[in-house]
């Protein structure tokens, strides 16, 4: 059984290539720990362009941060993801997912899909900025992976997405619960790393995203005042 966290945090990082596409640097690598090897994306933060809505903290702390959001959510649809130190310093290491290339991006990402459903919703927890078709990772044994998560918990609603069919739709019982359960974590001690990664302000946005979804009790709208998607949407 492959112990895919103890490798990508105890094993040997060594960058293969990169993703020329990412607007910032994101490298592919293999992590080896003993006699097991995996794939893994390694973003170091001296490779990450200045963005002028994001002055504090880096992109990486916000890419676990989704991953910790993710879990507390018991969603698990952030791959499994950690910060530590790489061939270009620290940085964000990711599991990498193989996505099954049956599934058509362009026609699945508007679907009425409950694991997009569930995506929707963590984007708005996480007030993600930049959920693009090609974020959008299915996994060949059925699961849905989100990725590229630098972008987020921005302390202004700045949600931009291309999963808008549900937008001003009810959340169910369960999505409410967890939620709460959510609220709750958020208000212990268990948030301590949480709160060390994000800014104090973005952590108070953060509390009232999700105070104000229990409320309304149904998915955001778009915003009148920011592009509701990304562009290029793929």
């Amino acid at each position: 059984m492959i112990d895919v966290e103890k490798i990508l945090k105890e094993g040997d990082l060594v960058v293969t290539g990169r993703l020329i596409d990412a607007s910032n640097a994101t490298l592919l690598a293999e992590c080896t720990f003993g006699d097991q090897s995996i794939k893994c994306i390694y973003k170091p933060i001296a490779g990450e362009r200045p963005l002028w809505d994001f002055p504090d903290g880096n992109l990486a702390q916000r890419e676990f941060a989704a991953y910790l959001i993710s879990e507390y959510l018991q969603m698990h649809i952030v791959p499994l993801t950690i910060l530590r130190d790489g061939p270009f310093g620290q940085g964000m290491v990711q599991e990498w997912i193989d996505i099954d290339v049956e599934v058509d991006l362009a026609e699945f990402f508007s679907q009425d899909d409950p694991q997009l459903r569930k995506m929707a919703l963590f984007d708005a927890v996480i007030n993600n900025t930049d959920r693009k078709i090609g974020h959008l990772l299915p996994h060949p044994e059925g699961k849905l992976y989100g990725c590229d998560h630098g972008v987020t918990f921005h302390h202004e609603y700045k949600l931009r997405t291309v999963l808008w069919q549900w937008a001003g739709s009810d959340l169910s019982e369960e999505e409410l619960n967890s939620l709460v359960s959510l609220q709750g974590i958020l208000e212990s001690d268990e948030s301590a790393l949480l709160q060390s990664l994000i800014t104090p302000v973005e952590v108070v946005a953060l509390q009232s995203r999700i105070q104000d979804l229990i409320k309304m009790r149904c998915f955001p709208l778009p915003s009148t005042e920011w592009p509701a998607i990304p562009w290029p949407a793929f």
